[in-house]
């Protein structure tokens, strides 16, 4: 093992009798708490000794690093990016996560953002800023971190408006969310809103909730009609991955501190990376990201079951510049530069449908 590697066991050691590294723990394995921990940067006034009760900011903490393990589970890259980082004993600032939602009736689940806000709110989170997303008929809002706005990551969390677009393809999204199911019970709800109103929850608590939490950033609706994908894939690529992914991540964020190094390191190694870095309208925010992952999913055509090729999600690269001599980084997004980074998945789509025009559909 090398000096590097060796010394990055040793923080993850240390790291280990933490109330955080238990409550990973205890949602996942040891195993996985320990990959988490080694991959990502954690500021130590959130690694306190094991306690009675966990913060509000702990728990966002272990959702946070739950929810970036499963993107470098889901893609390739983000999964090969991260090991060259354990190797040289480095790792990652998780800068935010972001996802997809519908403002739409979608059975058992609240529409649209307040499926996930309901979440993020007890959690310490707040709306930090809204980003109009015209081109695409979405809209984004930025939420943030109260107690330690540069260290948990945020969640970027766009919302789809369905009323803008055909009554075709409105009927196509009530299909296809009709099924949805609700992964919060009503006890699960009483215990958010104990932590709403405390700040803090028992530890078995936390324990026993973050699992539910980690449950809302999935696909919570059931299998539908592959001519519904096309119908929706007509008018939006966006709709179209929220039909096969839905509240999951569609990406994970890595803050990195020179962008265009970063992306000359991975076009080196032969790793699909955006053409252009989008930069925004301050100049004080760079990003870029890896193409999205092709994934398999399962549909319904005609009473057969099929698998097609679809996007999945990426992993992105952020550099963020101090808004002043202060040293505050400019937290903030930018919609010209979300649009670009939301076509990493819309390109893909587009080749999807293409390829199952042509007959790439694979039935079970």
């Amino acid at each position: 093992m090398s000096e590097a590697a060796s010394d990055l066991k040793r923080r993850v050691d240390a790291a280990a009798g933490s109330g955080l590294f238990h409550l990973l723990s205890s949602a996942l394995d040891d195993a996985a708490a320990r990959a988490a921990f080694a991959r990502l940067d954690v500021v130590p006034s959130l690694l306190r000794p094991l306690g009675e009760r966990v913060t509000r900011a702990e728990l966002a903490q272990a959702l946070n690093m739950a929810l970036f393990l499963d993107v470098t589970q889901r893609v390739p890259m983000a999964a090969a990016y991260v090991a060259d980082l354990q190797r040289d004993g480095a790792q990652l600032v998780f800068d935010h996560g972001a996802l997809r939602t519908v403002a739409w009736p979608s059975g058992q689940l609240p529409p649209g953002e307040a499926a996930i806000t309901r979440v993020l709110r007890p959690l310490g989170f707040s709306m930090a800023a809204v980003y109009p997303l015209p081109r695409l008929k979405m809209t984004g809002r930025a939420w943030r971190h109260a107690d330690f706005p540069e260290d948990i990551a945020q969640f970027f969390v766009s919302e789809l408006h369905p009323e803008r677009f055909s009554s075709e393809f409105q009927d196509a999204v009530t299909r296809v969310l009709g099924s949805s199911v609700d992964p919060l019970s009503p006890a699960d709800l009483a215990t958010l809103e104990h932590l709403a109103r405390d700040g803090d929850l028992p530890t078995e608590a936390a324990a026993a909730l973050l699992p539910k939490l980690i449950g809302c950033f999935a696909r919570q609706h059931g299998l539908f009609e592959a001519d519904d994908y096309q119908r929706l894939l007509r008018e939006s690529a966006e709709m179209a991955w929220i039909s096969t992914e839905g509240n999951a991540f569609n990406h994970a964020t890595d803050r990195v501190a020179d962008i265009e190094a970063v992306v000359a390191r991975q076009r080196a190694l032969k790793r699909p990376v955006k053409d252009a870095i989008e930069t925004s309208a301050t100049g004080r925010v760079r990003q870029t990201a890896f193409k999205a992952a092709r994934v398999m999913r399962e549909f319904q055509d005609r009473g057969q079951r099929v698998m097609l090729e679809v996007p999945g999600s990426f992993h992105e690269f952020i550099q963020r510049a101090p808004l002043d001599a202060s040293g505050a980084l400019d937290l903030a997004f930018d919609a010209g530069n979300a649009t670009g980074i939301f076509k990493m998945t819309a390109g893909a789509a587009k080749d999807a449908g293409t390829a199952d025009a042509a007959g790439e559909a694979a039935a079970c």
